[in-house]
């Protein structure tokens, strides 16, 4: 039998369940469940992901020493029970569709998982939710020491936290608690601008530079009643959604002249306007945030976890304030990194481990942490469908992709292990040309089938990142949005200034207009060779071919589809939309080529809008 220790984090039943394995406290392997499913957020319990992990390290539940759940089952619904009570009667309809789900099932998370892993012999652990997310932001952090932010909807009572970890430590200080929650205040405006909750959250984000902050006030005045030091209290007047079935109630509605927008009409001036004010105010939250838990923790560093940590936007702009010298951001922010924080922690402070760090690396390899698929199995794949392809050697396959690329071919890109967290990372990608005008509305409306107004996201050379985007450091993760540099920009003289809401879509901004928002700004990934290997090349020969360090990088999957896990998964995606080439690692298929149906592989299969 092995000495090492492993230990198996899970996270279920809210959104985004995930299984992470660690051993000897490094990452081996972490996925979230959807991914297995097919079900865009799914919060069932993450059996596929643990059999996952599991098979990864090559090792059944017996091996497992400790197995840890992100969060106190009885602590939160104790929440949930004392809010139905404080509000009574209002709320018995969701009550009594809320409460049986937690009687047979959510409360019971020790007999899930003994059932589930019945060869398992070891601890079951339950940290605190913010704990978990506290433990996902800092251990894996490049920092042996540094302050901690955790914000999100709700844990068990905690809705954001602040604290500081050293070494192989970690303490929270402070905490706001439900139903006083940053995370449910844009979720509720998530709701009413008609996008889904859970889900649409960064649609709200990437709508905001088309509006203006008129509601700033409104919110501030109504809404939050902000302290200095970043603490806040809403007013519950006007929200509906401890006890209710929707976020909002006719008092919010009032406030802002109407009911809620509905889903898939078409977006006004007001919807902007409302996005961006609501931005504004987050970010007004978190920089006082960022200040006071500077004043009473003194580190130079920040980390943050936490659903809220996945606004890109705030992310930046708290980078360039100055407040910390640097700050790093847990890839899988949400709940799915709370599967990580649980593991983390038991090694390092239930254990008692050593953690040691090295300057300039964190612990997350990339964040590249699921299956990958040898070359055998995806040539035998294409074989058994009698699908055409080509196989190139490495170098040809680099050259003749960048190619394609720089001809403004759009490319479903497949290689080695997939991403964990929301951000497609340079391994399950569809990738564009970033220099051409019509690719952004091109792959959204065509490609991706989703809403024109948003925003791709760049992949650019580390080394080549200062040269295009104001911004002087790694950004791996795409969790740092930046202005585009000036050099790269191109002003219309008046006629920017001329276009209003979604017609700004029109202007060509930029020497790479396909990544650069209406606001001039990009949510940033640096490719570092040392974590990407095949994705720097790619990209370098598309740099040696056109002098253009940049790609336009997008998840591979269609609205409301997880990303693609496996090759089946990805064929499946590149048959049912515009793309016109897929590479499967070493294997590039050329979409004309391909028979006009193969009746096993089924891609007229759609999803749920998101």
């Amino acid at each position: 039998m092995s000495d090492s220790v492993y230990i198996l984090g899970i996270s279920a039943f809210y959104h985004d369940s995930a299984a992470v394995l660690v051993c000897d406290g490094n990452i081996i392997a972490a996925i979230q469940e959807e991914r297995f499913t097919r079900r865009k957020h799914d919060f069932s319990f993450p059996e596929n992901a643990v059999a996952y992990c599991l098979q990864e390290a090559d090792i059944t539940p017996a091996d497992l020493s400790y197995i840890g759940f992100y969060d106190k089952p009885f602590r939160k619904f104790e929440r949930i029970l004392e809010t139905y009570l404080q509000y009574a009667p209002r709320g018995f309809r969701s009550f009594i569709k809320a409460i049986p789900v937690w009687i047979k099932q959510k409360i019971w998370i020790k007999s899930l998982i003994t059932d589930a892993l019945p060869e398992f012999t070891g601890e079951i652990l339950f940290p605190e939710h913010h704990r978990s997310h506290a433990a996902s932001a800092f251990f894996p952090s490049p920092f042996s020491e540094a302050a901690i932010i955790t914000t999100d909807g709700v844990g068990e009572w905690t809705t954001t936290s602040i604290g500081f970890g050293r070494d192989n430590q970690v303490n929270i200080y402070k905490e706001n608690r439900f139903p006083h929650s940053l995370g449910m205040l844009y979720s509720a405006f998530t709701y009413y601008t008609g996008f889904r909750v859970n889900s649409g959250e960064y649609k709200v984000m990437g709508l905001a530079p088309y509006g203006e902050p008129k509601y700033v006030q409104t919110i501030l005045d109504h809404l939050i009643d902000v302290k200095g030091d970043g603490s806040f209290r809403l007013n519950m007047e006007y929200f509906n959604y401890p006890v209710g079935l929707t976020m909002t109630n006719r008092k919010f509605h009032g406030l802002f002249g109407g009911p809620p927008r509905r889903p898939e009409s078409d977006l006004t001036q007001k919807d902007m306007d409302l996005a961006r004010s609501v931005q504004e105010v987050i970010e007004m939250v978190i920089l006082r945030m960022a200040h006071h838990t500077k004043s009473i923790t003194g580190s130079e560093y920040l980390v943050l976890a936490g659903g809220v940590a996945l606004n890109c936007v705030a992310n930046g702009k708290l980078l360039r304030s100055g407040v910390f010298n640097d700050i790093w951001i847990q890839p899988a922010a949400g709940d799915a990194g709370g599967a990580l924080g649980a593991a983390l922690g038991i090694w390092y402070e239930y254990m008692e481990k050593p953690r040691a760090v090295i300057s300039g690396q964190d612990g997350q390899h990339g964040s590249f942490l699921g299956p990958a698929y040898k070359p055998a199995t995806i040539e035998s794949f294409l074989e058994r469908f009698s699908i055409p392809y080509r196989k190139l050697s490495e170098d040809t396959l680099f050259s003749q992709t960048a190619e394609l690329l720089a001809q403004e071919n759009v490319i479903g890109w497949f290689q080695g292990r997939m991403e964990y967290g929301p951000r497609a990372l340079g391994a399950r990608s569809i990738l564009g040309d970033p220099r051409s005008p019509e690719m952004q509305r091109k792959m959204n409306l065509k490609i991706k089938f989703r809403e024109s107004f948003r925003p791709f996201a760049p992949s650019v050379l580390f080394e080549c990142v200062s040269d295009y985007f104001k911004l002087d450091r790694p950004s791996p993760y795409m969790l740092l949005v930046a202005e585009v540099a000036d050099e790269q920009l191109k002003f219309n003289g008046d006629t920017d200034h001329n276009l209003f809401g979604l017609d700004r879509l029109h202007a060509v901004q930029s020497e790479i207009p396909a990544v650069t928002h209406v606001d001039n700004s990009a949510r940033i990934q640096t490719v570092h060779q040392e974590t990407h290997p095949r994705y720097h090349a790619l990209i370098s020969a598309f740099a040696n071919q056109t002098g253009c360090p940049v790609l336009v990088n997008t998840s591979f999957n269609v609205r409301g589809e997880p990303i693609v896990r496996t090759p089946r998964d990805a064929y499946k995606c590149f048959m049912r939309t515009e793309m016109d080439y897929l590479v499967l690692g070493d294997f590039l298929l050329d979409k004309t080529n391909q028979p006009g149906e193969i009746e096993a592989l089924d891609w007229d299969e759609s999803f749920k809008l998101d």
